[in-house]
């Protein structure tokens, strides 16, 4: 690589390092609403980076990815939550205070229960492909949110519709740093979503290297051999079998951790939160942004979660219902100029907006 282009690189990755560490602080001038809207596109990103891996290097359709973001986030729920000790005698009497799991111990928890469950997910689907395997996902993603609306009788696990309340927000006891009360650094005031702010990011970033180092190891050739040919993959010797496992455990990994970040920076979580939309609104992510590249895929994460939030302050702004005389509801227009922007973006750029310069490359011309 020249010097010059190195260089240049360089100084790129030093503009946005200090963009992301400067990000939090301007928009929390304009309000905490700014800063939670980015937290929000930030654990976004790492669910479409969890998505990539199963749909954009391996080529398998999954349409119940959200599941693995709601046994994350059940996980740390109930793992942090009162609701257990409340709900069971025999836990009260072993935590008299609730269970109070701590950060180094939850995050690594969620990843492997998302990872066992993107396995189980795989293992009867593996001889599917396209559609049925589609088909096969949404199910289970679907049966995800109805046990946990319905594991409230007859004995209360999930506390079904109401949800769990009083989740902690992260902790580190020896530094006395809680991430759900502001703070302060350097004099300056700093509220409890910027600090999750910070926190999201540096995982965002370790998960973004993660996949770069997948994508290039003899693992995610083996992802991409499967995903062009399957058939020819397995000629060439690569077990096709494990390789869709690890695909599928890989990336549940993702939506495990997401899962746990976004429990403990709500406080609360309900089976609504992990509807269907949500699954599809990841995948238009990765779709969008590009399949298989990762700048791509956290530019689609980024549009597709921060669109949705600023068209409802313009919306509320505005008081679209009041000037229209209530035969306009904002929330029906937000979601009309989302889909009328997707459809307009994908015929104009059908390969995502940021697509793999790889992807759909013509092959060399044969030599005269």
């Amino acid at each position: 690589m020249p010097e010059s282009l190195l260089k240049n690189k360089l100084l790129v990755f030093v503009a946005v390092a200090i963009l992301l560490v400067v990000l939090p602080g301007a928009a929390q001038y304009a309000g905490n609403f700014w800063v939670r809207i980015i937290d929000f596109a930030l654990l976004y990103i790492l669910l479409a980076l969890g998505l990539n891996i199963v749909v954009g290097y391996a080529g398998l359709l999954d349409l119940g990815y959200i599941a693995f973001y709601a046994v994350g986030a059940y996980m740390f729920g109930l793992l942090a939550s009162p609701h257990l000790s409340d709900t069971f005698p025999a836990i009260k009497e072993i935590f008299s205070g609730g269970l109070h799991t701590p950060l180094w111990v939850v995050i690594p928890l969620g990843a492997a229960i998302a990872a066992v469950a993107g396995a189980l997910l795989g293992a009867p689907t593996l001889k599917l492909r396209g559609d049925y395997l589609a088909i096969v996902t949404l199910g289970f993603g679907e049966i995800i949110r109805v046990f946990l609306n319905n594991l409230d009788a007859p004995v209360n696990i999930t506390n079904g519709p109401k949800g769990l309340l009083q989740i902690d927000s992260f902790k580190i006891p020896l530094l006395d740093f809680d991430f759900g009360r502001p703070g302060e650094l350097f004099g300056l005031e700093v509220s409890s979503v910027t600090k999750y702010y910070y926190l999201f990011l540096l995982i965002v970033v370790v998960s973004v290297v993660i996949c770069y180092r997948l994508e290039r190891s003899r693992i995610g050739r083996a992802w991409m051999a499967i995903r062009e040919d399957e058939i020819a993959a397995k000629a060439m010797g690569i077990n096709t079998r494990n390789m869709k496992l690890l695909a599928f455990a890989m990336g549940a990994t993702f939506g495990g951790v997401s899962g746990v970040l976004f429990a403990t920076f709500q406080r609360f979580i309900s089976p609504e939160s992990f509807a269907l939309h949500e699954s599809i609104m990841v995948v238009a992510m990765v779709v969008l942004g590009g399949i298989g590249h990762i700048p791509g895929v956290i530019l689609g994460a980024l549009l597709l979660a921060s669109l949705p939030e600023v068209l409802r302050w313009v919306s509320g702004e505005l008081d679209l219902q009041a000037m229209t005389g209530g035969r306009l509801d904002a929330a029906i227009l937000r979601q009309l100029l989302i889909a009328l922007a997707m459809i307009i973006i994908m015929l104009a750029r059908p390969r995502g907006l940021w697509p793999s310069p790889e992807h759909g490359k013509a092959a060399p011309a044969p030599a005269s």
